[in-house]
């Protein structure tokens, strides 16, 4: 019941040594997630301790991403470093031939983002974000900041722009369960697109029913929505945030801006709706709508 990553995969926090790396390394250690190294290239030999329920857990450090998938297997990354250092972090990491990224790391420059996101896709890496709150499979794996305890396992798929609404619909539907929750950053270039998750949502035998979130700004949900009317069988429900948002205000992230009238949160839901996907007008609402769709 998963997509992108399982209980399996091995991953390397990039950024560990940090106070936000260790803290959220520590999160995703006592939600039952595989880390088997952090990175840093001035601290490569020393090991960190994080004080875990079940006793005390050393994690070691490696000065490369490929040192440290040579000394553990690891097959995925975290990434936790600053923005002026996260393009160097994030290109090693494909260069060391990870086949999962996640980019946590907000306020990375756009033209750095463009550039690895670019690199991502040419060499067959799977970006998730940046600036986005990671990869949750509730009861497996948790790469990145949303809270563990939210929800448990359940035939629900979520994909958002949104980290705090990621939650608030984790929380609505905690009765049911999810099988993979995704935020996809609310950048304006990011690595893993709405479509990206529905297709893995429509092929995965697990998910019966997906949720959507996106926001004001771009095109990604007009797009999102050609894709459902041609590819996806499964019910979708989504919602939109920003319905009051005044025209030429950035709200939130750094691409939720309308200009000239285009990407409404009003228009985008009449493109969904045509799509054959229900919008709520809250994410209680849209909760609602995703219950009477199962």
């Amino acid at each position: 019941m998963a997509i992108f990553c399982t209980a399996e995969t091995r991953v390397l926090v990039q950024g560990m040594t940090g106070a936000e790396g260790r803290k959220h390394t520590a999160r995703m250690l006592a939600a039952d997630t595989r880390i088997v190294g952090g990175v840093n290239p001035a601290k490569g030999g020393q090991s960190v301790d994080f004080d875990l329920p079940g006793g005390t857990r050393a994690v070691p450090v490696f000065a490369t991403v490929a040192e440290g998938m040579a000394a553990t297997g690891a097959d995925a990354s975290v990434v936790f470093v600053p923005p002026a250092g996260a393009k160097a972090a994030v290109l090693e990491a494909i260069d060391a031939g990870l086949p999962l990224v996640v980019v946590i790391t907000e306020g990375i420059p756009v033209a750095d983002s463009t550039r690895f996101v670019a690199y991502a896709a040419q060499h067959g890496t799977r970006l998730i974000g940046p600036n986005c709150p990671g990869i949750i499979v509730p009861g497996q794996t948790n790469l990145g900041i949303t809270p563990a305890d939210i929800t448990g396992p359940g035939p629900i798929g979520l994909v958002s722009k949104s980290g705090t609404l990621t939650y608030q619909m984790m929380h609505e539907l905690r009765d049911i369960g999810f099988s993979t929750c995704l935020g996809i950053g609310g950048d304006p270039v990011v690595g893993t697109s709405h479509i990206d998750a529905l297709a893995a949502f429509e092929a995965d035998p697990e998910t019966s029913a997906i949720i959507m979130i996106g926001e004001i700004g771009g095109d990604a949900e007009e797009r999102a929505a050609d894709f459902i009317r041609s590819h996806v069988t499964k019910p979708v429900v989504g919602y939109v945030a920003g319905f009051t948002a005044p025209e030429g205000k950035t709200m939130g992230h750094a691409g939720a801006i309308v200009s000239g009238g285009a990407g409404t949160a009003q228009a985008k839901k009449v493109t969904l709706e045509a799509a054959g996907v229900q919008v709520g007008l809250s994410p209680s609402q849209t909760a609602q709508l995703l219950r009477e769709s199962m």
